[in-house]
Protein backbone atom coordinates (compact mmCIF):
# COMPACT_ATOMS: atom_id res chain seq x y z
CA UNK A 1 0.00 0.00 0.00
CA UNK A 2 2.99 2.06 0.72
CA UNK A 3 4.90 1.73 -2.58
CA UNK A 4 1.46 2.27 -4.20
CA UNK A 5 0.67 5.55 -2.74
CA UNK A 6 4.49 6.37 -3.12
CA UNK A 7 4.01 5.62 -7.07
CA UNK A 8 1.04 7.83 -7.24
CA UNK A 9 2.56 10.78 -5.33
CA UNK A 10 5.85 10.57 -8.27
CA UNK A 11 3.34 10.40 -10.92
CA UNK A 12 2.03 13.42 -10.06
CA UNK A 13 5.19 15.22 -9.75
CA UNK A 14 6.45 14.04 -12.74
CA UNK A 15 3.52 15.96 -14.79
CA UNK A 16 4.77 19.28 -13.46
CA UNK A 17 8.52 17.68 -13.52
CA UNK A 18 9.98 19.43 -17.03
CA UNK A 19 8.89 22.32 -19.11
CA UNK A 20 10.85 21.57 -21.79
CA UNK A 21 8.72 18.40 -22.46
CA UNK A 22 5.28 20.73 -22.26
CA UNK A 23 5.70 20.90 -18.36
CA UNK A 24 6.35 22.96 -15.48
CA UNK A 25 9.54 22.42 -13.34
CA UNK A 26 10.60 21.67 -10.00
CA UNK A 27 11.62 25.02 -9.14
CA UNK A 28 8.16 25.95 -10.79
CA UNK A 29 6.26 23.69 -8.12
CA UNK A 30 8.15 25.46 -5.12
CA UNK A 31 7.53 28.46 -6.61
CA UNK A 32 4.06 27.75 -6.10
CA UNK A 33 4.11 27.35 -2.54
CA UNK A 34 4.17 30.83 -2.43
CA UNK A 35 0.60 31.15 -5.14
CA UNK A 36 -1.22 33.75 -3.93
CA UNK A 37 0.95 35.67 -1.30
CA UNK A 38 1.38 39.53 -1.65
CA UNK A 39 4.73 41.09 -2.24
CA UNK A 40 3.55 43.99 -0.06
CA UNK A 41 5.89 46.35 0.16
CA UNK A 42 8.38 45.01 -2.18
CA UNK A 43 9.15 47.07 -5.39
CA UNK A 44 10.68 45.13 -8.00
CA UNK A 45 13.37 42.61 -7.96
CA UNK A 46 17.28 43.10 -7.57
CA UNK A 47 19.27 41.67 -10.26
CA UNK A 48 20.49 38.10 -10.15
CA UNK A 49 24.51 37.24 -9.93
CA UNK A 50 26.04 35.74 -13.14
CA UNK A 51 27.97 32.42 -13.05
CA UNK A 52 30.94 34.20 -11.55
CA UNK A 53 29.34 36.70 -9.22
CA UNK A 54 29.32 39.41 -11.50
CA UNK A 55 26.12 41.82 -11.05
CA UNK A 56 23.59 40.83 -14.14
CA UNK A 57 21.72 43.80 -16.05
CA UNK A 58 19.15 45.40 -13.68
CA UNK A 59 15.33 44.49 -14.58
CA UNK A 60 12.59 46.57 -13.97
CA UNK A 61 10.86 47.67 -10.99
CA UNK A 62 7.86 49.28 -10.32
CA UNK A 63 8.17 53.13 -10.98
CA UNK A 64 10.63 52.37 -13.90
CA UNK A 65 9.90 53.48 -17.43
CA UNK A 66 9.59 49.76 -19.88
CA UNK A 67 11.61 50.13 -23.17
CA UNK A 68 8.87 50.01 -26.40
CA UNK A 69 9.58 47.51 -28.59
CA UNK A 70 8.82 46.58 -32.13
CA UNK A 71 8.70 42.44 -32.65
CA UNK A 72 6.85 40.57 -35.27
CA UNK A 73 3.66 39.13 -34.83
CA UNK A 74 1.45 35.97 -35.96
CA UNK A 75 0.03 38.15 -38.18
CA UNK A 76 3.09 38.63 -40.16
CA UNK A 77 3.39 42.60 -38.83
CA UNK A 78 5.57 44.50 -36.89
CA UNK A 79 3.90 45.85 -33.67
CA UNK A 80 4.95 47.76 -30.90
CA UNK A 81 3.23 49.46 -27.97
CA UNK A 82 3.94 53.19 -29.92
CA UNK A 83 1.31 52.01 -32.32
CA UNK A 84 -1.28 51.79 -30.10
CA UNK A 85 -2.21 54.82 -29.85
CA UNK A 86 -5.43 55.32 -27.96
CA UNK A 87 -4.27 53.10 -24.84
CA UNK A 88 -5.00 54.07 -21.42
CA UNK A 89 -1.80 51.55 -20.74
CA UNK A 90 -0.42 47.94 -21.65
CA UNK A 91 -0.92 44.69 -20.26
CA UNK A 92 2.61 43.29 -21.15
CA UNK A 93 2.58 39.68 -21.39
CA UNK A 94 5.50 37.43 -21.22
CA UNK A 95 4.14 33.95 -22.70
CA UNK A 96 4.38 30.90 -25.02
CA UNK A 97 2.80 27.99 -26.11
CA UNK A 98 4.32 25.10 -24.84
CA UNK A 99 4.40 25.72 -20.68
CA UNK A 100 1.37 24.38 -18.64
CA UNK A 101 0.79 27.61 -17.06
CA UNK A 102 1.00 29.35 -19.90
CA UNK A 103 -1.50 27.31 -21.69
CA UNK A 104 -3.86 26.99 -18.16
CA UNK A 105 -4.04 30.71 -18.53
CA UNK A 106 -4.83 31.35 -22.09
CA UNK A 107 -8.64 31.63 -21.68
CA UNK A 108 -8.05 33.76 -18.64
CA UNK A 109 -5.53 36.26 -20.65
CA UNK A 110 -8.16 36.15 -23.85
CA UNK A 111 -11.04 37.04 -21.04
CA UNK A 112 -8.80 39.75 -19.21
CA UNK A 113 -7.71 41.27 -22.85
CA UNK A 114 -11.75 41.70 -24.12
CA UNK A 115 -12.64 42.90 -20.43
CA UNK A 116 -9.77 45.33 -20.28
CA UNK A 117 -9.48 46.48 -23.89
CA UNK A 118 -12.53 47.90 -23.29
CA UNK A 119 -10.93 50.38 -20.82
CA UNK A 120 -8.26 51.25 -23.02
CA UNK A 121 -5.54 48.31 -21.31
CA UNK A 122 -4.97 45.76 -23.80
CA UNK A 123 -3.05 42.67 -23.01
CA UNK A 124 0.34 42.28 -25.62
CA UNK A 125 1.62 39.01 -25.35
CA UNK A 126 5.00 38.00 -25.62
CA UNK A 127 7.09 34.95 -26.09
CA UNK A 128 10.26 35.07 -24.93
CA UNK A 129 11.35 31.20 -25.77
CA UNK A 130 14.21 30.50 -27.62
CA UNK A 131 12.81 27.56 -30.41
CA UNK A 132 16.03 25.96 -30.23
CA UNK A 133 15.43 25.19 -26.28
CA UNK A 134 12.13 24.44 -26.79
CA UNK A 135 10.92 23.89 -30.65
CA UNK A 136 7.37 24.02 -29.68
CA UNK A 137 7.89 27.63 -29.06
CA UNK A 138 8.39 28.75 -32.87
CA UNK A 139 6.93 31.33 -34.69
CA UNK A 140 4.74 28.79 -36.59
CA UNK A 141 4.02 27.62 -33.30
CA UNK A 142 2.62 30.71 -32.26
CA UNK A 143 0.93 31.07 -35.85
CA UNK A 144 -0.84 27.88 -35.06
CA UNK A 145 -1.36 28.05 -31.50
CA UNK A 146 -3.22 31.59 -32.16
CA UNK A 147 -5.17 30.24 -34.91
CA UNK A 148 -6.42 27.65 -32.22
CA UNK A 149 -7.22 29.90 -29.59
CA UNK A 150 -8.41 32.68 -31.48
CA UNK A 151 -6.04 35.12 -29.38
CA UNK A 152 -7.86 38.50 -29.89
CA UNK A 153 -4.70 40.03 -28.53
CA UNK A 154 -0.95 40.74 -30.58
CA UNK A 155 1.00 37.78 -29.86
CA UNK A 156 4.49 38.86 -30.68
CA UNK A 157 8.06 37.23 -31.12
CA UNK A 158 11.20 37.90 -28.91
CA UNK A 159 13.04 37.12 -32.23
CA UNK A 160 17.20 36.68 -30.33
CA UNK A 161 15.51 37.42 -27.07
CA UNK A 162 16.71 41.05 -26.74
CA UNK A 163 13.08 42.22 -24.85
CA UNK A 164 12.86 39.87 -22.18
CA UNK A 165 15.93 40.72 -20.23
CA UNK A 166 15.37 44.47 -20.56
CA UNK A 167 12.20 44.08 -18.98
CA UNK A 168 13.13 40.96 -16.32
CA UNK A 169 11.02 38.40 -17.43
CA UNK A 170 11.71 35.08 -15.91
CA UNK A 171 8.68 33.53 -16.10
CA UNK A 172 5.88 32.93 -18.22
CA UNK A 173 3.28 33.99 -18.03
CA UNK A 174 4.88 37.08 -16.34
CA UNK A 175 3.09 40.41 -16.57
CA UNK A 176 4.32 43.82 -16.53
CA UNK A 177 1.07 46.73 -16.37
CA UNK A 178 2.48 50.15 -18.03
CA UNK A 179 0.38 52.79 -18.32
CA UNK A 180 0.04 55.48 -21.25
CA UNK A 181 3.79 56.57 -20.59
CA UNK A 182 5.40 53.23 -20.30
CA UNK A 183 6.01 53.38 -16.20
CA UNK A 184 5.25 49.90 -14.92
CA UNK A 185 2.41 50.00 -12.07
CA UNK A 186 2.42 46.31 -11.72
CA UNK A 187 4.85 43.31 -11.92
CA UNK A 188 3.63 39.49 -11.07
CA UNK A 189 0.68 37.24 -11.75
CA UNK A 190 -2.41 37.51 -13.34
CA UNK A 191 -4.11 36.29 -10.40
CA UNK A 192 -3.42 34.17 -7.20
CA UNK A 193 -4.28 30.72 -8.53
CA UNK A 194 -2.58 29.50 -11.50
CA UNK A 195 -3.90 25.58 -11.53
CA UNK A 196 -8.02 26.47 -11.18
CA UNK A 197 -9.37 29.31 -12.35
CA UNK A 198 -12.55 28.58 -10.28
CA UNK A 199 -10.16 29.16 -6.93
CA UNK A 200 -9.28 32.58 -7.88
CA UNK A 201 -9.84 35.09 -5.06
CA UNK A 202 -7.74 37.86 -6.07
CA UNK A 203 -7.35 39.37 -9.55
CA UNK A 204 -4.23 40.98 -9.56
CA UNK A 205 -4.13 42.74 -12.62
CA UNK A 206 -7.42 44.16 -12.70
CA UNK A 207 -7.17 45.36 -9.48
CA UNK A 208 -4.41 47.52 -10.22
CA UNK A 209 -6.07 48.63 -13.05
CA UNK A 210 -9.36 49.37 -11.31
CA UNK A 211 -6.87 51.38 -8.64
CA UNK A 212 -5.58 53.42 -11.63
CA UNK A 213 -8.07 53.79 -12.92
CA UNK A 214 -9.42 55.67 -9.40
CA UNK A 215 -6.30 57.56 -9.49
CA UNK A 216 -4.81 55.32 -6.85
CA UNK A 217 -1.78 53.27 -6.75
CA UNK A 218 -2.18 49.59 -6.94
CA UNK A 219 -2.05 47.14 -3.96
CA UNK A 220 0.09 44.89 -4.21
CA UNK A 221 2.02 46.57 -6.77
CA UNK A 222 4.31 43.47 -7.19
CA UNK A 223 3.81 39.32 -6.49
CA UNK A 224 5.30 36.62 -7.80
CA UNK A 225 5.02 34.85 -11.38
CA UNK A 226 4.01 31.81 -11.64
CA UNK A 227 5.13 29.18 -14.14
CA UNK A 228 8.05 28.21 -16.65
CA UNK A 229 11.43 29.45 -16.68
CA UNK A 230 12.15 31.25 -19.81
CA UNK A 231 13.84 29.31 -22.25
CA UNK A 232 17.58 29.96 -24.00
CA UNK A 233 19.74 27.72 -26.11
Amino acid sequence: MKYVTYLCAMVCMLAFSNCNSGSASMEDDKMEMNEGKDMKGKKGMKGKKGKKGEDAAPVLKVGDVAPDFSLKGVDGKMTSLADMKDAKGYIVTFTCNHCPYSVMYEDRLIELHNKMSAKGYPVVAINPNDPAAEPKDSFDGMVERSKEKGFPFPYLFDDGQKIYPQYGASRTPHIFLLDADRKVRYIGAIDDSARDAEKVSKRYVEMAIEALEKGEEPTPSFTKAIGCSIKKA
